[in-house]
């Protein structure tokens, strides 16, 4: 059912703790997450940092893969997405594999949008074809057409998260909505983790969800090391995660919440259920 990591701060950080070494970092979750699932059908890290968007994605297990290790290790973004996959809808190839990128927007899944094959029919994606066959970009790229009605577009960064917001929002209502209508047994799980590089918007619909915050440069709580070059007071950073990586205090997200990082790394939370009504 896979396994998300987000990190958005205000300065290029080392992630390679969270990715690698951590007491539950993402590449032991492709092996063994909490739950005692595998995730070992491809992983993809992106990143937003001094060299622009950078993505790497392979179909291997992250934790039989070096690759992995080796991308993690030399990594400093400000913003990046990373995922670990166990397939659902569409087999384990590299057009399937998360997360997907269109212009700055990246966007990775974790769930599976039920009856899938009576709703993709029902689902525009305008000028936005899927290129691999999971329910998961083909959400994304619905997304991406329906954009503009929130005030987006799909070739440029946000000038805030609230669009995103509203976007997701929409997105989940309409197709839960739309699974049931076609007679889906079960409701979609639909945590989805999206950003532009400035912003991180993230979705807990159906599976467990967290955050951390950090501030002042603080030493790792794996390596005992900082992750960034000094930067006083000033500095600050949020991970959201599928389930927390470190020893840190995580918060976990409500169920029907959407968590939300801007430009500054301020965190807000809200009520999907009210802000659809």
């Amino acid at each position: 059912m896979c396994r998300l990591y987000g990190f958005r701060a205000t300065d290029p950080t080392l992630i390679e703790c969270s990715l690698v070494e951590a007491q539950n970092a993402l590449l032991k979750q492709s092996d063994r997450d909490t739950r005692g699932v595998t995730n070992p059908d491809g992983w993809g890290i992106a990143t937003w940092g001094t060299d622009g968007l950078q993505i790497e994605r392979r179909t291997r297990s992250a934790a039989d893969d070096l690759v992995f290790t080796q991308v993690a290790a030399g990594a400093r973004p400000t913003t990046a997405i990373a995922h670990v996959r166990a397939a659902t809808v569409g087999g384990p190839t590299p057009g399937n594999t998360h997360p997907f990128r269109f212009g700055p927007w990246v966007f990775a899944h974790n769930g599976t949008l039920t009856a899938f094959d009576r709703v993709a029919p029902l689902l525009d994606t305008g000028l936005f074809p899927p290129s691999g066959t999971t329910d998961s970009e083909h959400i994304f790229m619905w997304m991406l057409r329906r954009m503009p009605e929130f005030g987006l577009d799909p070739r440029r960064p946000a000038d805030s998260p609230r669009p995103i917001e509203h976007l997701l929002t929409a997105a989940i209502a309409d197709l839960d909505a739309t699974a049931a209508a076609v007679g889906a047994r079960t409701s979609p799980k639909l945590n989805f983790l999206i950003s532009d590089g400035a912003n991180l918007v993230a979705s807990r619909w159906g599976n467990t969800l967290y955050w951390t915050f950090r501030d002042s440069v603080p030493d790792c709580a794996v390596c005992g090391l900082p992750h960034c070059d000094e930067v006083a007071d000033r500095y600050r950073a949020v991970a959201i995660a599928s389930e927390p990586i470190t020893s840190e205090q995580w918060t976990e997200v409500p169920e029907g919440s959407i968590v939300s990082v801007d430009r500054s790394v301020s965190v807000t939370t809200s009520d999907l259920l009210a802000r659809a009504a």
